[in-house]
């Protein structure tokens, strides 16, 4: 097996059930967009990822599954997220509505508030986030 440089984490949700759901969509093929929230990038004081670049996608057990690299970066409000992105997070979203419902209650959750440093964090129309697409480049496991 050839060695290669080490990959930047991509991370979906916290580990547990809802990474494990993901990571499966992301090997299926039907998870193809991510969203995050602007503010996280700030917190953790990371760059935007650019074009291009390639990420090791971790599951719940650390383990690196598969190397995604990024086709889409776009910064908008969270009131602008079209039906588009929400079907190509691949988690059985029908509707902007839906996807919004799901994600609002991820971003609201104890362990986002936390992560965040933020007990009382809340979502609005206003909330930037970071909408990116991916595309799976290689298979680990």
């Amino acid at each position: 097996m050839e060695k290669r440089e080490p990959l930047k984490p991509f991370l979906l949700a916290f580990p547990g059930p809802l990474r494990d759901r993901l990571v499966a969509a992301v090997l299926s093929g039907e998870k193809v967009s991510t969203s995050g929230l602007l503010v996280e990038y700030e917190v953790e004081r990371e760059e935007l990822p650019p074009v291009g670049e390639r990420s090791a996608v971790i599951d719940s057990d650390g383990q690196e599954v598969a190397v995604v690299e990024v086709t889409e970066v776009r910064v908008l409000p969270l009131g602008s997220v079209g039906l588009q992105h929400a079907l190509d997070e691949g988690e059985g979203y029908a509707s902007v509505a839906e996807w919004r419902a799901g994600h609002e209650e991820f971003w609201h959750s104890e362990e986002m508030r936390e992560a965040l440093g933020d007990p009382l964090f809340t979502v609005d129309d206003d909330t930037m986030i970071v909408a990116e697409r991916f595309r799976v480049v290689e298979r680990l496991a």
